[in-house]
């Protein structure tokens, strides 16, 4: 039984941290991009509401932990987790994108948006991912 806890603790240790870790870089990559784009002189601005940097890594961190409980269930019910994760994720990802299609913003608000959602799915996605395995791995 010792032994069973043991490797449960290291496969969900080695589950969690890497995926913490990712959507905390993600965060502060899709900060940088907002603060180079608004550095280059792209406003954040939509329809006149000022995007505060800070927002950037709030919402990149809610969105990565709603990703991240998404695979910890699919790890549990789905038969093949990676694949199903992935597809979904790539999905959500793709359905991001639209409301910055339609938002009241500069075109370039609307591409730095996309840019950052883009940004931090390519860093959280890819790490999940790798973690989850077909059952019985």
């Amino acid at each position: 039984m010792t032994t069973y806890a043991a490797s449960t603790v290291r496969s969900s240790s080695a589950f969690w941290r890497p995926a913490a870790a990712a959507a905390v870089v993600a965060a502060a990559a899709t900060t940088a991009v907002a603060a180079v784009a608004h550095a280059a002189g792209v406003s954040l601005a939509i329809e006149g509401q000022q995007i505060p940097l800070a927002g950037f890594a709030q919402l990149t961190l809610i969105f990565a932990a709603i990703g991240i409980l998404l695979a910890a269930a699919l790890r549990k019910w789905a038969g093949n987790p990676r694949t199903v994760f992935v597809r979904t994720t790539i999905a959500l990802t793709a359905l991001s994108l639209v409301p910055d299609v339609f938002v009241n913003a500069a075109v370039e608000t609307k591409l730095t948006l996309m840019l950052t959602h883009l940004v931090a799915a390519a860093i959280v996605i890819p790490v999940v991912a790798a973690r989850l395995a077909r059952r019985g791995e």
